[in-house]
């Protein structure tokens, strides 16, 4: 029957997660407003700005939709600014979503001019030895905390970068800027799993 993925798509680097989608063999919807929420298998939240990302969210009355579509468990994937916007709490700026357990801070790795590419450990397996795969941070937001029953799935020397927390997974770097496709397959066969289709 096969799998049909929404892309958030009011701001920020929507296209590239699409490019990667199709890369791997799966159709992809830009989402624009709430109601196309019911037409896809799994939801990606990009990175860009979270601050015009949330405003564009509110103005298209999002939230009810977006908290339907996470209590029904379909996937979600949130990457950089997509992550700040679910996130349990925002320091300094109080509650996100609260779809994943964990706790970040906005720009923690600094402004634009202080982006950075990484070769961080991942491992999406536990087969795979935290093969090394190259992450690039851009104004990136940190996570300080995690709750007790999120997968901590990469690391950054010590900071956690990469999890899930069940049908979530979020990363604080951008997956779609790079051709290595192993996060978003990861995702893809999560997304078969919820629909019983592996």
């Amino acid at each position: 029957m096969g799998i049909k993925v929404g892309v958030l798509s009011l701001q920020g680097a929507f296209r590239e997660h699409i490019d990667r989608l199709k890369e791997c063999g799966v159709s992809s919807v830009e989402i624009r407003f709430p109601e196309k929420l019911d037409d896809i298998d799994a939801l990606i939240i990009p990175g860009g700005e979270s601050t015009t990302i949330n405003k564009l969210m509110k103005k298209y009355k999002f939230k009810s939709c977006l908290d339907k579509f996470y209590k029904d468990g379909k996937p979600m994937f949130a990457t950089c600014a997509g992550l700040i916007l679910i996130a349990k709490n925002i320091k300094e700026e109080g509650q996100g979503l609260g779809y994943i357990d964990v706790d970040v801070k906005r720009n923690a790795y600094g402004r634009q001019i202080e982006s950075f590419e990484e070769l961080l450990n991942i491992n999406l397996d536990g087969s795979q030895n935290g093969r090394k795969f190259k992450s690039i941070f851009i104004r990136a937001p940190k996570i300080l905390s995690v709750g007790g029953e999120v997968k901590v799935l990469g690391k950054l020397g010590q900071d956690v970068v990469l999890i899930r927390d069940n049908n979530i997974i979020a990363c604080t770097f951008h997956p779609e800027l790079t051709s290595d496709l192993r996060i978003h397959r990861y995702f893809i066969n999560m997304i078969k799993n919820n629909k019983g289709e592996n």
